[in-house]
């Protein structure tokens, strides 16, 4: 997909994406999660997102939030271990109302001590909602295992403790120190010129300060395998089983990633579904995933089930995993593997707001974007000796953590 990149002075970047549609995707991505703060702050990050919809210089909460809703445009933004985005779509005529609104949250938001407190409380709502989804929750409680003493196993909502203690120092301080103008990038999908995008992406963005301090992200360590149960007041046992992977600079990891779709990915047809609910109807989910970090990654293996199918269940993994390391995939397997990976991306594009924050992420990444030809090419040059390589890197039953919340015995 055509794109063009271009740079202000103080290191902001503007993505440049044309489409012949009526409608429009923009996305500020700040370079900077839930792994960038301090000891004992966990989910400032989270917490200053929220923050940014609530008051600035110039608006109030309700201006904020009816700034884009007026012109039925939709606007919204999320948290992660990495990254903190802002997103909108939108008319194309309303461009310029919309970057204007993403500077004057991101720059301008002025952080006061009662919306402070009342976005506390929703947040500690969110908090227990999501400890009421063990299905959601046992996620951040392996990473906790998996990252053991470090930022990334942090739960990116935060604790009910760090929570209620931060200040408006706190918030100040983590914005300042991490929203660094060379690791942000606006960028905009939609039916403008390149001279436009420059025009009101100069307009509203140029005259940020300038903002570059140093950035020290500490590298995770790879623990020793682990093997935990939590009994809980559920109704199903839940477990995950994985283990720290490639990182999204590794050659690896589109080998790895093909191995994730093919196992256990997006899709009926994968291994575990065919074999684990479709043949023996033991879990209604189960499915792998491969996060890609920028100095690590997570792969996991994720199923839910009734408690007395539970060792069934694992023992069924297991197998598959067995026969995939003794058995590798042959030329037609991987070649059919490859197709439907590709089908799937190539649909892919066509959640356009889903596009322009995967490009924008990549440039942050890579400092470029690769076509989709490009990363085709990469998938079908995957070879079957490469496929092997990781599997058995990747899936040794010797070294999966294992993470389970098992329902209390009545």
């Amino acid at each position: 997909m055509e794109y063009n990149v271009h740079t202000l002075p103080n290191g902001i970047r503007l993505l440049h994406v044309p489409s012949a549609s009526a409608i429009s995707h923009a996305c500020v991505i700040v370079n900077t999660g839930s792994r960038d703060e301090p000891e004992n702050k966990a989910g400032l990050a989270h917490f200053i997102e929220h923050l940014i919809f609530k008051r600035t210089e110039k608006r109030s909460t309700n201006q904020i939030l009816n700034r884009l809703e007026s012109v039925g445009a939709d606007l919204n933004a999320y948290t992660t271990k990495e990254y903190t985005c802002i997103h909108a779509s939108f008319l194309n005529p309303y461009l310029d109302r919309t970057l204007d609104l993403f500077n004057d949250i991101l720059f301008h938001s002025t952080f006061p001590e009662e919306e402070m407190d009342k976005e506390k409380s929703v947040i500690l709502d969110e908090i227990s909602s999501y400890l009421d989804q063990p299905e959601e929750a046992i996620n951040d409680d392996f990473e906790d295992m998996l990252f053991a003493g470090h930022p990334l196993g942090n739960n990116i909502l935060g604790t009910t403790e760090t929570v209620q203690h931060f200040t408006r120092e706190d918030v100040i301080n983590f914005r300042k120190a991490n929203y660094r103008t060379n690791e942000i990038v606006v960028a905009i999908l939609g039916n403008y010129t390149l001279n436009s995008v420059v025009s009101k992406g100069s307009k509203h963005f140029a005259n940020v300060e300038e903002n570059n301090p140093d950035k020290a992200r500490l590298k995770p360590t790879v623990l020793s395998q682990s093997n935990t149960t939590i009994y809980k007041p559920i109704m199903q046992a839940h477990c995950i089983l994985g283990t720290q992977a490639y990182s999204t600079h590794q050659e690896k990891k589109v080998p790895l990633m093909l191995l994730n779709n093919y196992f256990g990915g997006n899709g009926m047809s994968s291994v575990l579904n065919l074999q684990i609910r479709e043949k023996y109807g033991i879990a209604y989910t189960i499915e792998s995933n491969f996060s890609p970090l920028s100095d690590t990654g997570i792969f996991s293996i994720y199923f839910g089930t009734d408690k007395e199918k539970q060792t069934k269940a694992l023992s069924l993994i297991f197998k598959e995993i067995k026969r995939l390391r003794e058995h590798p995939l042959n030329e037609l397997q991987l070649q059919k593997a490859k197709n439907k990976f590709i089908g799937q991306i190539a649909l892919g594009e066509e959640n356009r707001i889903g596009l322009i924050i995967s490009m924008a992420k990549s440039l942050i990444d890579h400092n470029k974007i690769d076509s989709l030809e490009t990363v085709f090419e990469k998938i079908n040059a995957v070879t079957t000796k490469e496929m092997a390589d990781v599997v058995h890197e990747i899936l040794d039953i010797e070294h999966l953590n294992i993470f389970t919340f098992c329902p209390i015995e009545e």
